[in-house]
């Protein structure tokens, strides 16, 4: 039997998907708006964040939910200034400091779960 925790985590996952993949059809079916601008960029970190809690909670370790978190948040962040037109002051600073952050949870994750 499928637990209630396991089937919550999935539907964050899914959800956090849609809003990485299609951020404004979510707006647009959830709040009745298509999602543009800054709104995009702001949508797929959420939705990066529902899948780093449903991560955490299918496999019961906060660590693995925020170094999935950190690191997608990284590489996001730093595919938004190279590629896209949204860069802020703090938008390398948050780009490095999730570096160092997932550099030290995949350390502590390898630590805790080795292979």
């Amino acid at each position: 039997m499928v637990r209630v925790l396991d089937r919550a985590a999935f539907e964050e996952i899914a959800t956090g998907l849609a809003l990485v993949v299609v951020p404004a059809f979510v707006g647009q079916v959830l709040l009745g708006e298509a999602l543009t601008g800054v709104a995009v960029p702001t949508a797929r970190i959420a939705g990066i964040a529902l899948i780093a809690l449903g991560v955490a909670c299918w496999k019961n370790s906060g660590l693995l939910g925020m170094l999935v978190y950190s690191a997608a948040v990284m590489f996001y962040l730093g595919y938004v200034g190279l590629v896209e037109s949204f860069a802020g002051v703090l938008l390398w600073p948050a780009v490095g400091l999730h570096a160092v952050l997932s550099a030290l949870l995949w350390r502590s994750h390898a630590k805790t779960n080795p292979s």
